[in-house]
C-alpha cells in the first residue's frame, strides 16, 4: 500500500510539473539532455561495473554497445532538438484557400519506460533521450534481472533531475503490475513477447498508446555467391556480442548446401579467433544472466549434431559459444528465440527455400542477409517482412541513428532512434490555420446549382 501510494505521488507531481508549461520551452529540454549527458560521463566507469557485475560485460564492451550508444543517441536528440521540435508547414488544401496548414509535434505528457536486464543502460537511456527531447516526463522501470545497473540508473538519474521530472522505481514484477495499473500517456517497453502482451492488455484501460519492442527468431541466410569468410566473421560478431543475449543477434542460419561446410569451417575459425581455445579463461567473456536462463539454454545445446563448443560452467553461468549442424524445423532449438550463445544452422537447397521458410513464420525482428546476389538481396528486403537488418552483416543497423528501430507483428510495434525518436513520443497535432481575408461562399446553404457544380469540381 506504501508503494502505491508513492508510485502515484510521483505520477501527481509529475502531472503538475508537466502542466507549468516549462517543459514546451526548447533551452529547458537541451539543458537537461546535455545534463544527462555530463552524467553519463561522469558516472562511465561506474556503469560499466554495473555491467560487469550483472552481465559480465568488459569495460571495452560496456562502453562501445551501452554506454557510448547512449551518449551518442543523446548527442543526436540535442543536435537537432531545434528543428525536429518546430513546426512544419503544409499545404492547406485549394478547398480552404487562402489558408495554411501546420503539423506541431507535442509531448504526450507522463511517459512510462520499462526496459530489459540484457542491455540494461542503453536500452533505458535512449528512450530516455526520445521522451525527454520531445517534451515529456519520465518514470523509468529498469529490469530487476539487473540489479546492480539498475541501482546506477537510479543514483545518476536522481543526482540529475528532480523527481517530479525524471523518477526511476526499482523493484520486480509487484512493480511492474503496479505501475501499469496507473495511467500513463505513452508506455515504452522493451522485453519479451509475453510480457509485451500484458503491457499492452493494461495499456488498453486507460486507452494508452504504446511501443513494444520485442524479438523472435530473426534468420541469417548465406547463399552460395556470399563472402563465407567475412560473413563468418560478422555472424560471429553479431551471434556471441553479450553472449548472445541480444535481441537482434543472428537466432539461426539458413545455409545454402553447396556452402554450408565451408561456412562452419569458418564459424568456427572466427569464434577460436575472437574468444580464444578456450573461453572461460577469456576476462572478456560474459554470463548468462541468471541460472533460470542458464539452465535453459543448456537444453538448448543438445539439439541437432554439435560442431563446437558445447561446454558450460556452471559457478560462473558460462557457456561456450556453441554451433549446432544438421538442426530441423522441429529440434527445440527452433522452437523459441535462443537468446543465448548457441547456434543452429539449418541446411536449405536454394533461396527461394530459405525464403519460404522466414515467411512460414511469426515477422522476426531482424533478418540478415549474406550475398552478393542482386536478385537474393532483393527477394529478401522486398519479400520478407522483419523489423530492420543488414545486408552482408549483422546487427549494426542499430548504431545508426537515421534508422529507426522497431518490430513487426509477433516482434513489436512502433520504432525509434533519433529522428524518430523525438516522433515516438511526440503527438504531431494538425493545425489549419485560416485568411479573415476571403470566405468562399460554396460550403454554405442554400446549395445553388453552381455550388454543386464548383464541390464536384474541386473534390473530384
Amino acid at each position: 500500500m506504501e508503494s502505491e501510494k508513492k508510485t502515484e505521488l510521483i505520477l501527481q507531481h509529475q502531472r503538475e510539473f508537466f502542466e507549468t508549461g516549462i517543459l514546451q520551452e526548447i533551452p529547458f529540454r537541451k539543458a537537461a539532455l546535455r545534463r544527462l549527458h555530463s552524467a553519463i560521463k561522469r558516472h562511465k566507469k561506474e556503469i560499466c561495473e554495473a555491467l560487469k557485475a550483472d552481465l559480465g560485460k568488459s569495460e571495452t564492451e560496456g562502453f562501445m554497445c551501452e554506454v557510448g550508444l547512449a551518449l551518442s543517441e543523446i548527442s543526436d536528440q540535442i543536435k537537432h532538438l531545434e528543428r525536429r521540435s518546430s513546426p512544419k508547414k503544409v499545404s492547406g488544401g485549394l478547398v480552404n484557400f487562402p489558408a495554411q496548414g501546420y503539423l506541431v509535434p507535442e509531448p504526450y505528457g507522463i511517459v512510462l519506460i520499462m526496459s530489459p536486464w540484457n542491455y540494461p543502460f542503453m536500452l533505458t537511456m535512449e528512450p530516455l533521450a526520445g521522451a525527454l527531447a520531445a517534451g515529456n516526463c519520465c518514470v523509468v522501470k529498469p529490469s530487476a534481472y539487473s540489479p546492480a545497473t539498475s541501482a546506477v540508473i537510479a543514483k545518476l538519474v536522481k543526482e540529475t533531475f528532480p523527481a517530479k521530472y525524471v523518477a526511476v522505481i526499482e523493484g520486480g514484477r509487484k512493480e511492474n503490475q503496479l505501475l501499469l495499473e496507473q495511467k500513463f500517456d505513452y508506455i515504452f517497453f522493451t522485453g519479451s513477447v509475453a510480457v509485451g502482451k500484458q503491457v499492452m492488455e493494461k495499456a488498453s484501460a486507460h486507452l494508452t498508446p504504446v511501443t513494444l519492442e520485442l524479438g523472435g527468431k530473426s534468420p541469417c541466410i548465406v547463399d552460395e555467391t556470399a563472402d563465407i569468410s567475412l560473413a563468418a566473421k560478422r555472424i560471429v560478431f553479431g551471434k556471441f556480442i553479450n553472449c548472445g543475449q541480444t535481441c537482434v543477434a543472428p537466432d539461426y542460419i539458413l545455409a545454402q548446401r553447396s556452402i554450408k561446410d565451408a561456412l562452419l569451417k569458418e564459424l568456427i575459425f572466427w569464434t577460436k579467433k575472437m574468444y580464444g581455445e578456450d573461453v572461460f579463461a577469456n576476462p572478456d567473456y560474459g554470463k548468462i544472466v541468471n541460472e533460470k536462463h542458464f539452465r535453459r539454454l543448456k537444453e538448448l545445446t543438445k539439439s541437432g549434431k554439435l560442431v563446437y563448443g558445447g561446454r558450460t560452467k556452471e559457478e560462473s553461468l558460462q557457456i561456450e559459444p556453441t554451433i549446432l549442424d544438421y538442426v530441423m524445423p522441429y529440434d527445440s532449438v527452433m522452437q523459441e528465440e535462443i537468446f543465448g550463445p548457441v547456434l543452429p544452422v539449418v541446411t536449405v537447397e536454394s533461396m527461394e527455400e530459405a525464403k519460404s521458410f522466414v515467411r512460414a513464420r511469426p515477422k522476426p525482428l531482424a533478418c540478415y542477409i549474406f550475398t552478393k546476389d542482386k536478385k537474393t538481396e532483393e527477394m529478401f528486403v522486398k519479400g520478407v517482412s522483419f523489423g530492420g537488418g543488414c545486408v552482408n552483416d549483422t546487427i549494426m543497423h542499430l548504431t545508426v541513428p537515421t534508422l529507426p528501430f522497431g518490430g513487426v507483428g509477433d516482434s513489436g510495434m512502433g520504432s525509434y532512434h533519433g529522428k524518430k525518436s523525438f516522433e515516438t513520443f511526440s503527438h504531431e497535432k494538425s493545425v489549419l490555420k485560416k485568411s479573415n481575408l476571403l470566405d468562399l461562399e460554396v460550403r454554405y446553404q442554400p446549395y445553388a446549382e453552381w455550388k454543386r457544380k464548383l464541390i464536384r469540381m474541386l473534390l473530384k
